[in-house]
């Protein structure tokens, strides 16, 4: 059973995949990230600069957008003058013959606005759909490198070309890049893509005839969006949404684009918050833990760094019914379906390295990667998984899709900056020691005093009291001690009075 629940507010949009109950993904978009690359507007040149091979353009924001020469579509080229070259050498249009102060031009935003700088912008406009990418100003066909081997690639060109209507003479034009997830489609999705994009790009042009400059022309589609245009599938049994403005901002949409989904789509009215029914909330704190328990008691360890993830896995409390490998082998299993569903929940992306429980025998090794098999064929997200190393390691990758779920709606810790732990309140007061020390062999102050936390004075002046007097002693200066509340356990200062 697959649902998808969406849960709308002003300020964010979260989307909990559920199947069978449980909850398998989670997309979240914030209204003040989001961002304007993908955006199209109808701009206005307003200043062409020769020297910059440039020209900024007004889109309506606050700013006026940069245009590059290398970004303007079909700029050409043209043979160097009479440098008695062979033609090998050539240079680009410059910008001030292909543009020109007050021409409307369609452009794309390429790189969000930072700082000062405006939003850099490009002519050569690319529209996205769920396979395919739409690219309304060419014609060619292109295949995703990530796409292979080299027979596929042209089995997908030639079924493209088809699909695409090229040789006919109602073509309507436009190229198609194809996209990684597309690999494994069928003609009919791919013809419900085509017919999306196109669809969108009439529409675009059709604004762009009618409004005048510095009007937004197309959006990137929201997350709810989203939902109907990329995660809807056969399987789907409802699309349930808490917001009735937005289940009919939906509605619209469905019914001009993705007609298949609307009838899966519902107005959720319930007096409990749409996230209660599965308790998805509650879902998203233990996505944030570092342990996972299994209903068996075993656990797992989930250990995300900048180059890798680590998953390890324990038998915890489990002791089993019949002997010590029927126990491995079963906290194993468990953990196989538990470690595909965490990866999707907390979106882990990137080089994942799995400790499994070391095996004996190689008939439960072999049972345990299939079932990680079965459990990963589920996942949208391409995943690529390797056999058992010589170290008894499970090596896969997964394609980074968007931030993970930690990364998303966590920072590193203020207090250890992101270590995971902090200094005892011992070692902190053999630093403060040794740096009055130092301070003493540089300065000659008439007191020192320490500046540090409540646990830190306290062991001063009680289970370190007599190193702390006998160093006052050695350096023939008096050490007065102060709490400062607001201070981290690791932090401290020492002040020359």
């Amino acid at each position: 059973m697959h649902e998808i629940l969406i849960n709308w507010a002003p300020q964010e949009t979260r989307v909990a995949i559920v199947e069978n109950g449980a909850v398998q993904e989670l997309h979240i978009e914030r209204a003040l990230e989001r961002g304007l690359v993908g955006n199209i507007y109808s701009g206005r040149v307003v200043r062409v600069l020769p020297g910059m091979q440039s020209a900024f353009i007004d889109i309506g924001l606050e700013r006026a957008a940069f245009l590059h020469v290398a970004d303007l579509h079909g700029s050409g080229h043209r043979a160097p003058a009479g440098n008695g070259t062979n033609g090998s050498v050539s240079a680009p249009v410059p910008i001030e013959k292909q543009v020109f102060e007050g021409q409307t031009l369609t452009v794309q935003v390429i790189k969000d606005p930072i700082g000062t700088k405006g939003a850099r912008l490009s002519t050569q406009i690319s529209i996205a759909g769920r396979l395919l990418v739409f690219l309304p100003q060419d014609t060619h066909i292109g295949i995703s490198q990530k796409i292979g081997p080299p027979e596929l690639r042209e089995q997908l060109r030639a079924r493209m070309q088809q699909l695409a209507g090229r040789g006919s003479p109602d073509d309507p034009g436009g190229g198609f890049i194809l996209r990684t997830n597309a690999e494994d489609s069928s003609d009919a999705e791919l013809a419900d893509d085509i017919a999306y994009l196109r669809k969108t790009w009439a529409s675009i042009r059709a604004k762009g005839f009618e409004s005048p400059c510095g009007t937004l022309l197309h959006q990137d589609l929201s997350l709810a969006e989203r939902v109907l245009r990329d995660l809807v599938h056969e399987g789907t049994q409802a699309i349930r949404i808490d917001s009735k403005m937005q289940f009919d901002v939906l509605k619209a949409f469905g019914d001009a684009y993705t007609p298949s989904a609307v009838r899966r789509l519902e107005h959720y009215r319930g007096e409990r918050p749409i996230f209660d029914l599965y308790s998805i909330d509650e879902e998203i704190n233990k996505a944030l833990a570092r342990r996972v328990d299994l209903k068996s008691g075993g656990y797992v360890i989930i250990d995300q760094t900048e180059a890798l993830t680590t998953i390890d896995v324990n038998t915890g409390g489990f002791v089993g019914a019949r002997n010590f490998d029927d126990t491995i082998f079963k906290t194993n299993l468990e953990a196989a379906g538990s470690i595909a569903r965490q990866l999707r929940l907390r979106n882990l992306g990137g080089i994942i390295i799995i400790d499994f429980i070391d095996m004996g025998r190689d008939e439960h090794r072999n049972a345990v990667l299939a079932e990680f098999r079965r459990q990963l064929a589920r996942d949208r997200t391409r995943t690529t998984l390797s056999g058992f190393t010589q170290l008894g390691l499970v090596e896969m990758t997964r394609k980074r899709t968007r931030e993970s779920l930690a990364r998303l709606l966590c920072e590193p810790c203020p207090i250890c900056d992101g270590r995971g732990q902090v200094k005892t309140a011992r070692t902190v007061c053999h630093d403060v020691l040794r740096e009055i020390l130092r301070e003493a062999r540089q300065f000659d102050p008439k007191e020192f005093r320490v500046v540090a936390s409540a646990a830190v004075v306290e062991m001063l002046l009680d289970e370190e009291s007599q190193h702390l007097a006998g160093l006052s002693d050695f350096i023939g200066k008096p050490i007065s001690l102060r709490v400062e509340p607001t201070m981290s356990p690791e932090q401290y200062d020492i002040v020359l009075l």
